[in-house]
């Protein structure tokens, strides 16, 4: 029995000097190992901070009683925070013609705001997707109720990114919502749109 506990006490000693060796490091400010290891970033290497985006949409609206359709273009940019969440700021505005009316212009701008979330960054595309809320304000040249209507929007959607080359441009296509709240409810539409992305 006192042999055994000979040798427990030996290997006790024989791990305290052990252990006492390597963190000696850790006390000698000249060493590499006393320096707290740095934090992992939270945006990768191949994740740039920015990204501005323009191309052309096409936009169906029900709203008022009226239904038309617009073509025009779009504008965004977006300021990444981690490798999949941003924030994004977005412009969205259209032309068209009141319905079979063609002598009744219909424009609709839409300015807002929101989170933006990658949900797959691959090598060569990147799916995502947005929620953005703000202004959305319709005018048509008919005075009266139709005339000038603005209320608060929301924008729902998202779409993806294809990378050209090797550079920092993709490609975009993307499918939105939209909620607009003119009139005695909120009206559900809807848009298209492509264009081009540019990452900074």
């Amino acid at each position: 029995m006192r042999k055994i506990f000979l040798l427990c006490a030996a290997f006790f000693c024989l791990s305290l000097t052990a252990s006492a060796q390597d963190s000696t490091g850790a006390f000698d400010p000249s060493s590499s190992e006393a320096e707290p290891a740095s934090p992992s970033p939270l945006l990768h290497a191949e994740r740039l901070q920015w990204q501005l985006g323009a191309g052309f949409q096409y936009s169906h609206f029900s709203v008022l009683g009226q239904s038309f359709s617009n073509l025009g273009y779009q504008a965004s940019i977006t300021r990444y925070f981690t490798n999949s969440i941003g924030l994004e700021g977005a412009t969205m505005e259209g032309f068209g013609h009141n319905g079979s009316n063609s002598s009744q212009v219909a424009k609709s701008l839409f300015l807002g705001g929101g989170p933006h979330i990658s949900l797959h960054n691959a090598p060569r595309y990147e799916t995502w997707v947005h929620a953005l809320f703000g202004l959305e304000r319709l005018r048509f040249t008919q005075a009266g109720v139709l005339g000038s209507n603005a209320g608060y929007g929301f924008v729902l959607g998202g779409g993806v990114d294809y990378k050209i080359g090797e550079g920092r441009l993709h490609w975009r296509a993307q499918g939105d919502f939209i909620g607009a709240n003119i009139g005695s409810a909120i009206s559900k539409n809807f848009s298209f749109g492509t264009g081009l992305v540019l990452n900074f």
